[in-house]
């Protein structure tokens, strides 16, 4: 028999029995284990121990994982280089292009014979084709260019991804001892031990556990917290929350086999069926849509009996009601899968919302130009062709108008800022990575630009801005208050034993004391640090504390009362030697006092612990220790006897019932109080005051006692001498911000928070309301923008609500974790001050680059616009503007965004959330440089060839040749251009543009790399770039020009902004506004069809038809209380209402209701014949817009329907027996209107009409 690591190589249950045995819960799980003989024979069939655990050794793990997987998903294959290739061949202005270029080729090499043609041309006819070529090579590297930024981006944020879940680590037992290992690393079989605040990576069964509670609404969607034992439900599950208690379980699943990896396998397939789905339904919707437009002008003409359409529409409703059980397209599935995606799309930060917007409005402006720039260019051509010379048509001529087109779209291109989003991108990426190495890791992008704007930022205490390293530096045991650590000898024995075996016994078996590395090291604390500080106080009294929990295990505990927020204590029951049990508590010392009864005195000697006592206890004893910034906590114990009870013990016959919590937590012994020193961390006080001057209110809110928060405040630096500030306790806290109700009021928490500095002995509740209140908050004119660091599961809800939330990397809980949005992998203060300098950095870098890219948009589109209109031609050509494109995009947005922050970014207050995207000082810049630019080019195209002494390259033939006066005017741009991207590194208004310049070494090789390039375009280009090789003095002009930026620059920074109007500041107002813009703007792409967003008149039309449904459901309800039959036929004559793919009212649509008031209308009904009559010719109105959405009804329906008018259907043979006659709807539609005041007069004149026409006609 074949043995792995010397044990049988078959394991006793198989992979499918433990994937059956997790699908169990509750009562059946237990019954489902018991089966296999309870939980030790379940680790005995995986040949695991309970208490040593997996042996350890590698051919046993490589077995298992072999045998049962490892607790891997793997994700999803990235994109492909050439995926992403393809993604960017989409974008429209460069399909445009490369159609245009490959008409402009082949119409290169087609000669019409034309005998009138000069020799001349034809020479030139041989280089016709390069400028096609050229453009076509353009295009291809702006395509590599966008897809391989697109490819780096989603490597790096795989990497990001892996290396969050590679921070994530696990307790389990491997040869006996606990060690932390990576979660990918966990396999079946192993023990893991689970506590307060974990995220599970594994499913397991519980061996043994201790008040667990488990938020399983991951998997279920419950959120109630659901108990777990081994009695109750021993089942845990990964990718659930541990929010109470502790255990250990033994992992039964791992990876795709556990019900996260299962579910995450089902969602795999499901995106991917669900992609499949939505392009088979688009190339449907594209068919339907084809044949519904050659249907729809047939039937104009000659509409079908309304008798036919009425069976197709029954065929119709039965179909898909067999399909789906209800009126709603085979669709329905894909857009039930498809409707989570749509709604939880992440809300764009504040400036995403501010560039798409911005780059949206400039995109509508340059598309004009770009078009009137055509039209122009084609009516000059044909205006001087045909009408002044007088010339035939030639097919030659279709070229000149390919050119003409090239150019439009050309100027189109360099309008549409595309390096926009490329900047950010890139800005934030590269951020991204630099604050790694700050030990900051981003788990969303935006959170670092938010950063940046951050006006207040709420810490923790313990470990942020302390060390998190405790000690226990002060004690009070028995009358005796130490300022040193007391010796064993100095305690009486018998208090000394319950003291060091109550601390050992009652703390978690996962905080432990570790040796350093080194002999000379600070030995390392291992899981809650308080706990470690006590673990280390029993060490310093020369006890060790593993020997006591070697002689008592968990599985002896009788019952455990974890830690939380509410109890601010905790509690352990063991049994006695001789019979009954012996709780032991520990917590914050002013509870635990309120508990104890009696206390050890002089000697050792028991005494009742009186309210003086106790008073004169916390005068004496607790406050000092908490004004020395001290953590103090009591230690006391109860014991529960069978026999005789002494004074300070509980006579019991039988269990006592450890639910009631109260009973038994009363009564308590004091046995000591320790005071814990957490020192100030010694870089946090400067951090603190770098945020203040950087305008960043700093708060803390902490669990602790309001005096030792208060020491610890003054400390860092947050409390200040001269400062009016407050500090509160969290029930002073609540009872100021609550009126008479018990209900929150903004208005008074506006009152508390801006003084507030402390929050002491604050509940997660406390923090939370205080985030929100200060978020929500109107009193300071430009909105918060509100930090908050947290470490506790509890701060979850706090750290979600913030703009952003901290989690703390060492002492944080995976809850937490996952609630933030940047992790602090050193728990520490200051790296949340190098956050904001980053934040702050990556807005700065984006300005710039806007700064930069708006000046050489509005330059180049003013100029091939007026070149356009002027010379009939533009002075910069297509490949050209491509060149110049390529530099302004894509290698400006690396070059600016790759700058490094600097000190100085602190020194300003921070924007706030209605601060202008484009200052005043910007835009003066942008207008300033783009006036000398186009100055300058519009002097070089109209005089520069007088000059500078060369022939002038203006009114030339379509096919001539590049000349040095169009070549100067490019090369002259370009350069301006250049040396501006060094300008637009200040956008503060900074005299001292070359300052840093060369701590950036992308920027300046860039630069070099643009400058060298642009001297072999201008040399060598040729006919590609339309460039011929220009003369030394030229260049030293164009060069010269160029430089004139610099200087105009300063020139531009004299001139005082404050003079300048406002409204030169763009991007002004409430960030609501620019998201719920841009969220209208996505929603209209959501869709498959319903690309037209309905304008004013439309949803005018929208509004008066929801009006006649709601009417009409009226009328349902009204008539469902009549006889059966009416009944049904109410419903009928509803469905057929709704039913989008119903013929016409006889010949009537449903908008028009004027003919079913119109005194003929019940004339005509009386003489429509009983067979299926001849239609009545359709009355010219105007269409409903396709895009209404009809009430009741499924949007992906809509979506499919053609854009024809929904109308009522009837068949006259049918009319008696199904639908309810027209006059009743008329007449309960009346009653209905007859209920508005607004519309009485006009429906009293309807009455009166009503009455003249017609005998007896009740209204």
């Amino acid at each position: 028999m074949a043995t792995i690591d010397g044990r049988p190589a078959q394991y006793g249950i198989s992979l499918k029995q433990l994937r059956e045995l997790m699908e169990h819960r509750g009562r059946e799980g237990v019954a489902k284990i018991a089966e296999f003989g309870g939980i030790h024979e379940l680790c005995k069939k995986l040949y695991t121990s309970p208490n040593e655990g997996l042996s350890g050794s590698k051919a046993d793990e490589e077995h298992r994982r072999e045998t049962f997987g490892s607790n891997i998903i793997p994700p999803k294959p990235p994109k492909t280089f050439l995926t992403l290739v393809w993604e960017a061949l989409q974008d429209v202005t460069l399909i445009i292009l490369e159609v245009a270029a490959l008409v402009s080729l082949g119409l290169s090499f087609y000669k019409p014979a034309d005998e009138d043609a000069p020799l001349l041309q034809e020479e030139e006819e041989h280089h016709g084709w390069i400028e096609g070529l050229a453009i076509l090579i353009s295009v291809i590297v702006v395509v590599i260019v966008t897809a391989f930024n697109d490819y780096s981006k989603e490597r790096q944020f795989r990497g990001l991804q892996s290396r969050i879940e590679g921070e994530h680590k696990f307790s389990v037992i491997r040869g006996g001892d606990v060690c932390q290992i990576s979660v990918g690393d966990i396999l079946v079989g192993d023990i893991a031990q689970i506590k307060y605040g974990d995220l599970l990576p594994a499913d397991g069964c519980l061996i043994q556990s201790n008040d667990l509670k488990v938020d399983e609404s991951s998997l279920t969607g419950e959120s109630d917290h659901v108990k777990k034992g081994t009695d109750v439900d021993p089942m845990v599950l990964s990718g659930t929350h541990v929010m109470e208690g502790s255990g250990k379980m033994i992992v039964t699943a791992v990876g795709v086999n556990s019900q996260a990896g299962i579910i995450f396998t089902l969602l795999g397939a499901a995106v991917d069926e669900q992609e499949a789905e939505i392009k088979k339904m688009k190339k449907e919707a594209k068919k339907a849509s084809k044949q519904k437009s050659l249907t729809g002008e047939t039937g104009k003409g000659t509409q079908a009996p309304p008798q036919t359409q009425h069976q197709a529409v029954h065929s119709e409703g039965t179909k898909s009601s067999e399909s789906e059980g209800n009126h709603v397209p085979q669709s329905s599935s894909s857009a039930t899968a498809a409707a989570p995606e749509t709604g939880h799309k992440k809300e764009k930060s504040v400036l995403q919302a501010k560039l798409t917007k911005l780059a949206i409005q400039i995109g509508y402006a340059g598309s004009t130009i770009a078009v009137l720039t055509v039209i122009i260019l084609i009516i000059q051509f044909c205006f001087k062709t045909f009408v002044i010379d007088e010339k035939p048509w030639k097919n030659t001529y279709a070229n000149n108008l390919v050119k003409h087109l090239i150019i439009g779209v050309t100027v189109l291109v360099v309008a549409v800022p595309e390096g926009l989003p490329l900047a950010v991108t890139l800005s934030l990426a590269y951020s991204v990575k630099k604050m790694m190495k700050d030990n900051n890791l981003v788990r969303h992008l935006d959170a670092c630009e938010t950063m940046g704007n951050a006006t207040a930022i709420c810490s923790d205490k313990t470990g942020t801005l302390t060390t998190n390293r405790m000690t226990v530096v002060q004690s009070y045991i028995c009358e005796k208050l130490c300022k040193v650590l007391p010796t064993l000898t100095d305690i009486p024995q018998h208090v000394g034993n319950l003291i060091t075996m109550g601390i050992s016994v009652n703390s978690a078996y996962t905080s432990n004391i570790m040796a350093g590395k080194n002999p000379g090291d600070l030995p390392i604390q291992v899981g809650n640090k308080t706990e470690c500080s006590l673990l280390g106080f029993v060490q310093a009294l020369g006890v060790k504390y593993q020997s006591i929990r070697d002689e008592i295990p968990e599985d002896k505990f009788t019952r455990v009362y974890t830690f939380n927020s509410v109890r601010k204590s905790m509690g352990t029951v063991i049994p006695r030697p001789n019979g009954g049990y012996r709780l032991y508590t520990k917590g914050a010392s002013e509870i635990i006092m309120k508990k104890c009864s009696f206390i050890y005195g002089h000697e050792g000697t028991l005494e009742k612990f009186t309210r003086d006592m106790q008073e004169r206890l916390i005068r004496e004893v607790i406050e000092p220790m908490a004004c020395d910034g001290l953590r103090t906590i009591s230690v006391a114990y109860r014991d529960f006897v069978p026999g005789k009870a002494a004074v300070n013990e509980v006579h019991i016959d039988g269990e006592p019932n450890w639910d009631d919590e109260e009973n038994i937590m009363t009564n308590l012994t004091c046995l000591c109080v320790v005071g814990i020193e957490d020192p100030v961390r010694p870089e946090v006080p400067d951090a603190i005051r770098k945020c203040q001057r950087a305008g960043i209110t700093v708060r803390m809110v902490t669990g602790d006692n309001i005096n030792t928060a208060r020491s610890i405040a003054s400390k860092c630096g947050i409390l200040r001498p001269n400062d009016d500030f407050l500090i509160l306790e969290g029930k002073e806290f609540n009872r100021r911000i609550r009126d008479s109700n018990g209900d929150i009021q903004q208005h008074l928490i506006d009152k508390v928070w801006p003084k507030l500095r402390v929050l002491a002995r604050s509940s997660p509740t406390d923090k939370y309301t205080l985030v929100k209140g200060i978020i929500d908050s109107t009193v300071s004119e430009n909105r918060e923008v509100v930090a908050v660091t947290g470490d506790g599961t509890n701060d979850g809800p706090a750290l979600k609500k913030a703009d952003v939330g901290f989690a703390m990397g060492i002492a944080g809980t995976d809850v937490a974790k996952e609630a933030s949005d940047i992790i602090l992998t050193d728990d520490n203060f200051s790296s949340i001050v190098k956050a904001v300098m980053w934040g702050r950095n990556v807005y700065d870098s984006i300005a710039k680059f806007l700064q930069f890219q708006l000046t050489v948009n509005v330059v180049a589109v003013i100029v091939a616009f007026i070149g356009a209109c002027a010379v009939q031609d533009s002075p910069l050509k297509a490949v050209q503007m491509l060149w110049v494109n390529l530099i302004m995009d894509t290698l400006a947005s690396l070059a600016l965004a790759t700058e490094l922050p600097t000190p100085d970014l602190l020194l300003r207050k921070p924007y706030g959330r209605t601060k202008p995207l484009i200052s005043r000082t910007m835009m003066k810049n942008i207008l300033g440089q783009a006036l000398y630019q186009l100055v300058i080019i519009f002097g070089l195209l109209f005089v520069g060839d007088v000059i500078l002494d060369i022939e002038s390259g203006r009114g030339q033939e379509l096919n001539a040749g590049p000349t040095q006066h169009f070549t100067i005017i490019f090369n002259t741009f370009v350069m301006m251009t250049l040396f501006n991207e060094i300008n637009a590194r200040k956008i503060h208004g900074q005299r001292n543009v070359i300052e840093g310049l060369f701590t950036n070494p992308i920027f300046y090789t860039i630069w070099i790399f643009t400058m060298i390039s642009q001297v072999f375009i201008i040399q060598y280009g040729k006919m590609a770039f339309s460039t011929k090789a220009l003369s030394l003095d030229q260049w030293l002009w164009c060069i010269f020009f160029g430089i004139g930026t610099l200087v105009w620059g300063q020139l531009i920074t004299s001139v005082p902004t404050r003079k300048l109007p406002k409204i030169l500041s763009w991007g002004r107002g409430h960030p609501e506004e620019y998201t719920d813009a841009m969220n209208l703007g996505e929603e209209r792409f959501d869709s498959i069809d319903s690309d037209k967003k309905p304008r004013a008149g439309q949803i005018l039309w929208i509004r008066g038809l929801t009006r006649l449904q709601t009417q009409l459901r009226v009328i349902r309800a009204f008539r469902s209380t009549l006889e059966d039959l009416n009944e049904r036929r109410s419903m009928h004559s509803l469905h057929s209402l709704r039913s989008p793919r119903s013929g016409g009212l006889g010949g009537h649509p449903l908008y028009n209701f004027n003919h079913l008031l119109s005194p003929n209308y019940n004339k005509q009904q009386s003489q429509q014949p009983k067979a299926p009559p001849h239609p009545h010719p359709q009355p010219q109105l105007q269409p409903l817009p396709s895009d209404i959405s009809y009430i009741d009804e499924d949007p992906q329906q809509q979506q499919r329907t053609s854009p024809q008018p929904p109308s009522i259907n009837v068949s006259a043979p049918h009319s008696s027996s199904t639908l309810p006659s027209f006059s009743e709807i008329a007449h309960i539609l009346q009653e209905q209107q007859s209920h508005c005041n607004n519309t009485k007069n006009d429906i009293q004149q309807q009455t009166s009409k009503y009455s003249n026409g017609q005998n007896e006609t009740r209204i």
